[in-house]
């Protein structure tokens, strides 16, 4: 167990990823707010793990609900140590040419804008705590590499979210703060399903193929990875895929 019971806020803690990393985070002794729209499965993730996970209710594309999530942990635990910038959706599939301007804002609304909201958050509350300093990660995608085929929006945020992670990296420097960014590619999860990855996923050429996947507590330990390291230390860019994921070169 880590005995220094180190603060972390995860977002999209109710599913996937953040939830993986969430249960992650508290199996080593940290104290975790489960950040999310539903609660039902928020408490899913804090079950069995008592006082050391707090789940709460919040839309991250609201600035007042992001401002009393950051006043509760600290209220509650004084401090954050680490934000996993983790919330987001994949939006409707559909050329550039079919996308609307309504579904183009609320991916852009959850992907980058909730981002931005949490990592201001976070950094002021880093800045200001003390022992000051902390750490922020951002759950990029293979999207901000390579996009899949009809999904402008959500790749278009995902190279954004490249861009935040160095400003904000930059930004931190003088108060012990660092940022950095993962970049997951085909791991287990819901969304998976939703792109049909299993059962054949969109190629550039416009055929399916089915693409291997990788479990999801292998990403969880790749964040935690970056979490626990010392302040001395940071993991700019890590980029995890399955093995022979149809990335590199040519398929």
């Amino acid at each position: 167990m880590n005995e220094t019971r180190q603060v972390a806020v995860v977002t999209g803690a109710g599913s996937g990823i953040g939830r993986a990393v969430a249960c992650k985070l508290l199996g080593e002794g940290w104290r975790v707010a489960l950040a999310g729209r539903r609660h039902e499965l928020l408490e899913q993730t804090a079950d069995g793990f008592g006082d050391a996970a707090l789940p709460f209710v919040a839309d991250v594309t609201e600035p007042d609900a992001v401002e009393r999530l950051f006043a509760e942990v600290k209220r509650r635990w004084g401090r954050v140590d680490v934000l996993f910038n983790n919330a987001g959706m994949f939006g409707p599939s559909g050329d550039v040419g079919e996308i609307s301007p309504s579904d183009w804002d609320a991916v852009l609304g959850v992907n980058l804008t909730g981002s931005f909201l949490c990592a201001a958050a976070a950094f002021r509350a880093m800045k200001a705590q003390e022992p000051r300093g902390g750490r922020i990660i951002n759950n990029g995608s293979i999207s901000a590499h390579s996009p899949r085929p009809k999904s402008v929006a959500y790749t278009a945020t995902k190279h954004a979210i490249t861009g935040l992670t160095k400003s904000i990296e930059l930004d931190g420097r003088p108060y012990g703060i660092t940022c950095g960014q993962i970049d997951i590619g085909n791991t287990r999860t819901e969304i998976m399903d939703t792109l049909g990855v299993g059962e054949g996923a969109l190629q550039a050429d416009g055929s399916r193929r089915v693409e291997p996947t990788f479990p999801v507590e292998e990403a969880a330990n790749a964040v935690f990875l970056m979490a626990s390291l010392p302040p001395s230390a940071t993991v700019g860019s890590l980029l995890i895929t399955a093995s022979g994921m149809p990335l590199v070169g040519r398929g």
